[in-house]
């Protein structure tokens, strides 16, 4: 399993705002690009899609931006990740909507299989975005 860029700046994005939340109710595309060094176009993209997944609030025109619309505890890296990458199964038969698969009930590699998928998902919605959150001033510059 490889996260793809867009799933690792989609981490970075929301724990920027989460990080930044106190500074304004909604913080600029323009401030989070400039702290991230992420292309704007790259990262609109990803707002729509967090913003679609119900992650994210976001405001057009002067005092506009994004927030998030639940607090850092509650939002796992798991949501975050099956938003941006889709599902996070290592074989394509345990991916959610996959045909099942003819020799399903003869395949030795299958329970073992499905027990990777199972520590994926229970690691990763183990990690709420709070857990990610710096707790001094150490920074912007998230590497993920």
């Amino acid at each position: 399993m490889k996260i793809s860029t867009r799933g690792r700046y989609a981490l970075r994005v929301m724990i920027d705002l989460a990080e930044h939340s106190a500074q304004s109710p909604y913080i600029p595309l323009k401030d989070i690009v400039k702290r991230q060094e992420i292309s704007q176009k790259y990262l609109e993209g990803i707002m729509t899609d967090l913003s679609k997944a119900g992650l994210l609030d976001g405001v057009h025109g002067k005092g506009g931006g994004y927030r998030l619309n639940r607090s850092p505890e509650e939002i796992t890296v798991l949501e975050i990740l099956q938003t941006t990458e889709g599902d996070l199964a290592p074989i394509a038969c345990l991916d959610k909507g996959a045909e099942p698969c003819t020799r399903a009930s003869e395949c030795r590699t299958l329970p073992m299989w499905e027990k990777l998928y199972a520590l994926i998902r229970d690691y990763f919605d183990g990690i709420s975005l709070a857990d990610l959150m710096l707790t001094g001033d150490e920074g912007d510059n998230y590497v993920i």
